[in-house]
């Protein structure tokens, strides 16, 4: 055991006394860890390290301005980072909850005490990196001035999705700084890194773009080209760029785990640095260690998924504790295993992120049409115009020609299409927005993840597909400078983001943007459906009609399936204590694949007793969404799951800090807000009711010969 479970001040007290006469190592960078290190000090006032001065005001305020929007300097880019993702990660809407139920402004406590939540401290950066440049995951530590090294503790905030640094920031960063923790944060390498390809310009780690060969090893992210391969590629498909998490040739979900510890090891660096005691030759050494500091990997959806992968790959004892939400959580092998919904067994579970995804990029075009699922007026004009509409109509006749949905009628191959997503995992509770999904994630996340697992570069154009900004046509355009400039706060590391979009290049007719592209096979605007029987391919091995791959696309297919099983984890914890949410809607990161088969995989093997799983319904994805209002309608019809994330780290917390017990698995019913689109009334107590020590037994989480039976 690396603690008792009651980690108590006079504990760490102890424990700290007693480092001197150990005679601790000398204070040494963690292997793998380079410079340059920097540190910024932030007064809590003009600057801070939570909302880089903005304070709660200003981040639910207007888009903070570019002094000179064509060159932004590194602490506009920070600041307007920081105000990004916090407002991507949570409903920043006083509606929603933010300033009453979490915010800058609320303390520990969960009382309003902070006023605007600044917090004074330091922020040190580092690079993860072999000294090539060519990984150059960021690391960085944030020290809060009341940061007590008596007492202390570290919280990982690795970035959700493939945001960059700042990801986690909301989240597990906001939680961590109230606790007066240390964060560790990295970008686990799949950071918001572009490459430019026509003027060949790269982003830095402080968010400045540069001449490519001017940052050299400094650039989050250089597309590994010749310049003859670049000039090559852009001959023949103009204005293209390169992303970091799908052109960098490394599969680096692979390493996320790995990437979460390098955080942690490199916390306790920065620590030892300001607080570590001082040794005769003048060096500080490593006081505070894992034996004496309280540890919390956290985070949420890739970075949940991350801090599971540190935790199973945790020799050490770096990490005490889980907590994290709607985790990006791949099972190995679920043979078995099952899981029931009340009395129905679900047919489909713990497939990897790729299958489901191209799964749900054939078949979400189609389905959103279906009366359950909106009818394809659930999103405004203005995120689905009609164009939009008539394409999803040619998917579902293009499908229909395949043979690959059933029904005479739009209307019957619609509620067909649904019938296979609820069929292959995806609850009923998520029918509703499987049409903003398709518009803002699915496209994107099939392209990038299939490129990134089988490690393919842009220039390999995988199934037709590349990145550019477009025209109002859908042709590639040259990218805006403006947006090439502010790319470090404004992206968040998969396009569609900041103008750059997806393209489809064998659009017939030309390369056009996927969502008005015209596939060759059916001739008709349908979302580039080749393009996505392409990816699908890549994922099960076998063409439309069931025959084996052969030639280049048996080899991509292979290259894609290697990618996969890499990234996925075996649930075996090092029995740890472990608290896992998600939300039944959860579209995006559907549970059966997820939470669900992950909680059920660990429950599988022995001394996974301290292992939780609560469910909460009414609650998704993306909390972000919900600010939206009217344009999406999730207000009316969803809580945050962000509630429940700080709920989660609590309860970790007073287990880890006082020996409270673990509350059982189990299912939380919400209460939606109700109201009309962009009017729902303001979140109250009554809908985010707590996470009970004592479930009804009607509503308790079981696990039992080999089945995860999930009440209704």
């Amino acid at each position: 055991m690396k603690h008792t479970p009651t980690w108590t001040a006079a504990a760490a007290a102890c424990l700290l006394s007693g480092a001197a006469a150990w005679a601790a190592p000398a204070n040494t960078l963690p292997a793998g860890v380079r410079g340059p290190v920097t540190e910024a000090v932030y007064d809590g006032v003009a600057d801070d390290l939570l909302t880089a001065g903005l304070g709660k005001t200003g981040l639910m305020g207007a888009t903070p301005a570019f002094a000179d929007p064509l060159a932004p300097t590194p602490a506009e880019l920070r600041r307007n980072a920081i105000y990004v993702n916090y407002r991507a990660l949570v409903d920043y809407t006083a509606a929603g909850g933010m300033g009453v139920f979490y915010g800058p402004n609320i303390d520990a406590d969960g009382r309003d005490t902070l006023g605007e939540g600044k917090v004074a401290g330091r922020e040190t950066f580092a690079w993860l990196d072999d000294g090539s440049g060519r990984e150059n995951v960021t690391l960085m530590v944030q020290v809060p001035e009341r940061f007590d090294p008596a007492r202390p503790c570290i919280v990982t905030a690795t970035s959700s999705g493939s945001r960059g640094i700042y990801g986690a920031i909301g989240t597990a960063g906001e939680w961590g700084l109230k606790r007066g923790c240390a964060v560790a944060y990295t970008d686990k390498g799949s950071g918001n890194g572009l490459h430019e390809l026509g003027a060949d310009r790269v982003t830095l780690r402080d968010g400045r773009v540069v001449d490519a060969a001017a940052a050299g090893a400094e650039a989050l992210f250089r597309a590994p080209l010749a310049d003859t391969e670049r000039q090559a590629l852009l001959a023949q498909a103009p204005h293209r760029v390169a992303y970091k998490h799908a052109h960098s040739g490394q599969n680096p979900e692979a390493d996320w785990g790995r990437h979460t510890l390098q955080a942690v090891r490199f916390a306790f660096w920065v620590l030892n640095e300001r607080y570590g005691k001082l040794g005769r030759d003048g060096r500080r050494e490593a006081t505070l260690n894992a034996r004496n500091t309280l540890v919390i990997a956290s985070s949420v959806s890739n970075g949940g998924g991350a801090a599971l992968a540190a935790a199973e790959q945790d020799r050490e004892g770096l990490i005490d504790g889980v907590a994290v939400s709607e985790p990006n959580a791949q099972p190995r092998w679920m043979h078995g295993l099952s899981i029931r919904e009340g009395d129905t067994p679900v047919a489909t579970i713990g497939r990897p992120l790729a299958d489901y995804f191209t799964f749900a990029n054939l078949y979400q075009p189609c389905a959103l049409l279906a009366p359950a699922a909106g009818g394809g007026t659930a999103v405004a004009p203005a995120f689905w115009p009609a164009a939009f509409t008539a394409a999803a109509q040619n998917r579902c006749t293009a499908l229909a020609a395949r043979g690959l949905v059933a029904g005479a009628t739009i209307a019957e191959q619609a509620a067909d299409a649904l019938a296979r997503l609820r069929a292959y995992g995806w609850t009923a509770e998520a029918d509703f927005l499987h049409q903003s999904h398709y518009r803002f994630a699915t496209n994107s996340i099939a392209t990038t993840y299939t490129n990134a697992y089988g490690r393919f570069g842009v220039e390999d154009r995988l199934c037709g597909f590349t990145f550019a900004n477009t025209d109002a046509t859908g042709a590639p355009a040259a990218p805006s400078a403006a947006g090439v400039a502010s790319i470090f706060s404004t992206g968040n590391g998969v396009p569609p983001t900041t103008g750059v979009n997806i393209v489809y290049d064998a659009s017939s007719g030309g390369a056009k943007l996927d969502f008005l592209a015209v596939s060759p096979g059916s001739g008709l605007a349908d979302f580039a459906l080749d393009g996505a029987l392409c990816q699908r391919s890549l994922l099960t091995g076998r063409d439309t009609a069931g025959r084996l791959l052969g030639g280049a696309m048996r080899e991509a297919s292979q290259r894609v399936r290697r990618g996969v099983a890499e990234v996925r984890l075996d649930g075996r914890l090092r029995g740890k204590p472990v608290l896992i949410v998600a939300g039944r809607s959860d579209a995006l990161l559907p549970v059966n694949h997820t939470a669900r088969a992950y909680y059920a995989r660990t429950q599988a093997h022995g001394g996974a007793d301290g292992v939780r799983y609560v469910e909460v319904t009414n609650a998704q994805h993306f909390d972000g969404f919900i600010a939206l209002g009217a344009l999406l309608g999730y207000d009316t019809r969803f809580v945050p799951l962000h509630v429940y994330f700080n709920r989660a780290m609590d309860l970790m917390w007073a287990h880890l800090m006082q020996g409270a017990p673990l509350p059982p698995s189990q299912v939380v019913r919400t209460l939606p807000r109700g109201g009309s689109p962009g009017a729902a009334p303001a979140l109250a107590a009554g809908n985010v009711p707590p996470i009970l020590t004592e479930p009804a037994a009607g509503d308790r989480i079981v696990f039992g010969d080999g089945t995860l039976v999930v009440p209704r």
